[in-house]
């Protein structure tokens, strides 16, 4: 006890004794991976406001208040690790219950939102406007919110606030992984629609949706080790804290280093005309009758008509109206006639009158 205080200022009965734990020092690696994981989330969040007014695509601007809300997000998650580093205590187990489920279901809502954006974009469709997009993965998450509230506000009003404390350990890792059902749902909803955004004829939409299919991948295989070690009764007790926050630092680096670097990346990239439909196509009416006027293919030489042509047959004329000349046969002559010599009145007269 006496070396150990030596090296740590809290004593081991502290529940703030992880934080500076040097013989097991899990607590002092994954905190400073947190610390690290928060300063690089502030410095994305900084990036993006500035960089807000250098963006050339529309639709990627879009996309950008969601992006914010999602690492917002990211910074909770790493923020959240601290409260499992610390002891469970009756301040720290509402926090972790309500907390976990949360900002996991904002960051995979926000995730949701833009696939549905990159799924119409891939598609040459116009995509979702900025309202609609934000208000898609604010109201996936709300889902949750309400989940984690009447869970913390039941269990505990239904004892008292001690209850995290006194709850079997069992039950309390059980109660842990029901409350997340709902982001279950999420990630696996999320992991569906990035599969549906490389469905589509323009390509350079396809790069953004394999940023959330590699996230989205990442976070399933995370999610399905803490899950079965967490609820294995081979590993000590004292040992969930440790599968829980390292879970929190893993998960809020993959966001940051499979998602949010790559968009960066792509953020201001100059608009590219291949990864939209011709305009003119759009607009153009589709199987309509030309009613007036014809084109002009004078200068195609395998439709200009060559040689005498069977009687009734059309013949084209370049530049002409739309009336088309058709070879009819001639009854009439239209030769020019030549000038004939006529007898002159006057040839024989030669100057007297006659019978003289």
């Amino acid at each position: 006890m006496a070396s150990a205080s030596q090296k740590c200022k809290f004593t081991s009965d502290s529940i703030y004794y992880n934080l500076c734990d040097t013989e097991k020092p899990w607590g002092i690696v994954l905190e400073t991976l947190a610390a690290a994981g928060i300063v690089t989330s502030i410095a994305f969040m900084l990036s993006l406001l500035i960089l807000i007014c250098k963006v050339q695509d529309s639709s990627r601007r879009k996309v950008l208040p969601t992006q914010f809300l999602f690492l917002l997000g990211v910074l909770g998650i790493f923020g959240l690790t601290f409260a499992f580093i610390i002891k469970l205590n009756d301040m720290t187990g509402p926090t972790r219950f309500f907390l976990f489920g949360v900002l996991f279901a904002l960051c995979f809502s926000c995730l949701l939102a833009h696939t549905f954006t990159l799924a119409k974009l891939v598609r040459g469709k116009k995509p979702l406007s900025l309202l609609m997009t934000l208000g898609l993965a604010l109201g996936f998450s709300l889902i949750q919110d309400i989940i984690a509230v009447e869970y913390v506000v039941i269990t505990m009003n239904r004892t008292n606030t001690f209850v995290f404390t006194e709850m079997p350990r069992p039950q309390l890792n059980e109660d842990f992984v029901m409350l997340l059902i709902y982001v279950l749902f999420l990630m696996a909803f999320t992991f569906t629609m990035s599969l549906s955004t490389f469905c589509g004829s323009f390509s350079g939409w396809k790069r953004h949706g394999a940023h959330i299919y590699v996230t989205m991948l990442f976070s399933i295989a995370i999610w399905v080790a803490w899950i079965t070690l967490l609820l294995r009764d081979a590993f000590d007790p004292i040992w969930d804290d440790t599968i829980l926050s390292t879970a929190l630092v893993a998960n809020g680096w993959v966001f940051l280093l499979m998602y949010i670097l790559p968009e960066f990346i792509l953020l201001t990239k100059q608009r590219n005309p291949r990864d939209y439909p011709v305009e003119d196509n759009l607009c153009k009416p589709q199987f309509m009758k030309q009613s007036y006027g014809m084109e002009n293919r004078a200068y195609l030489q395998e439709e200009i008509t060559q040689g005498p042509e069977s009687p009734g047959s059309t013949l084209y004329a370049p530049y002409s109206t739309h009336f088309q000349l058709q070879s009819r046969d001639s009854q009439k002559d239209f030769s020019i006639p030549r000038p004939k010599t006529r007898s002159s009145p006057y040839d024989n007269y030669g100057g007297r009158k006659e019978g003289n």
